[in-house]
């Protein structure tokens, strides 16, 4: 299927790792214009040289601290870029019980996630209206549906996250803007190292045990590899899901138990 994103600008943000990463890789090979985001200028560079210019592409990037909406702000209106892909993707917050948390954390991941992301479509919607085209997609997480266990804060923040975009969608389709949330399972990204090592050492369970075990939850009895859950970020960026808008995605090998 060609998807055909020649002459589409995309944003991707935290593209300098993981699924990011292999998101506004898939999406420069589609032909789009891709936009790097993250606060790491030395990886964005690494990850800029990497991308396909197959189809005479200009690709770039831009350096933000998603821990404060007002430097986005400012660094999203003095490149003066526009866009018609945005792809919302932070890493998640820290594990433990939800009752552990701290005011601190919760106030942390709300403005990195919610508040960054309102920041980002209220500077770059007015483009795609002008357009009649426009792709949001979030990628999120499984707990939107099924609260994962030791997650506490994600799934809080997540779940407000989707709430976020349903209301958007509802407001935006008339626009042509669509607005999808993908939502990953247990996928092969140094997040998801992190998350072992914690269940290692609080279960005394060894490192591949808690793999193990993680792999066994989804019938796919597997990780997901970062550019599967690209894949179905990139289709959705597309003409051809023109007509899709306002759901969630899980790309999970199965694991989530809810239709």
């Amino acid at each position: 299927m060609n998807l055909n994103l020649k002459n589409k600008n995309a944003l991707v943000c935290g593209s300098t790792q993981g699924i990011g990463k292999a998101t506004a890789i898939l999406l420069a090979e589609e032909g789009a214009n891709v936009t790097l985001i993250a606060r790491n200028e030395e990886k964005l560079k690494v990850v800029l040289s990497e991308l396909s210019k197959n189809q005479n592409q200009c690709h770039s990037y831009l350096v933000a601290d998603f821990s404060n909406p007002n430097d986005l702000k400012d660094v999203l209106e003095k490149s003066k870029l526009q866009f018609h892909i945005l792809v919302n993707n932070t890493g998640g917050p820290a594990g433990g019980p939800i009752f552990n948390a701290k005011i601190e954390e919760f106030e942390k991941a709300f403005t990195q996630h919610l508040k960054c992301n309102h920041v980002l479509v209220q500077t770059l919607v007015p483009f795609m209206k002008e357009q009649s085209f426009g792709r949001i997609v979030n990628i999120i997480s499984t707990s939107v549906k099924q609260p994962l266990d030791g997650l506490g804060v994600s799934n809080t923040i997540r779940g407000a996250v989707a709430s976020w975009s349903k209301t958007l969608a509802n407001e935006l389709g008339q626009f042509g803007i669509t607005v999808n949330n993908v939502l990953p399972g247990a996928t092969a990204t140094e997040r998801l190292n992190e998350i072992i090592k914690n269940k290692s050492v609080k279960t005394g369970l060894s490192i591949d045990e808690v793999a193990k075990n993680m792999k066994n939850a989804s019938p796919a009895k597997r990780f997901a590899k970062p550019e599967e859950i690209a894949a179905a970020v990139v289709f959705l960026t597309s003409e051809k899901a023109s007509f899709i808008n306002g759901i969630n995605v899980p790309v999970d090998g199965g694991r989530t138990k809810s239709l």
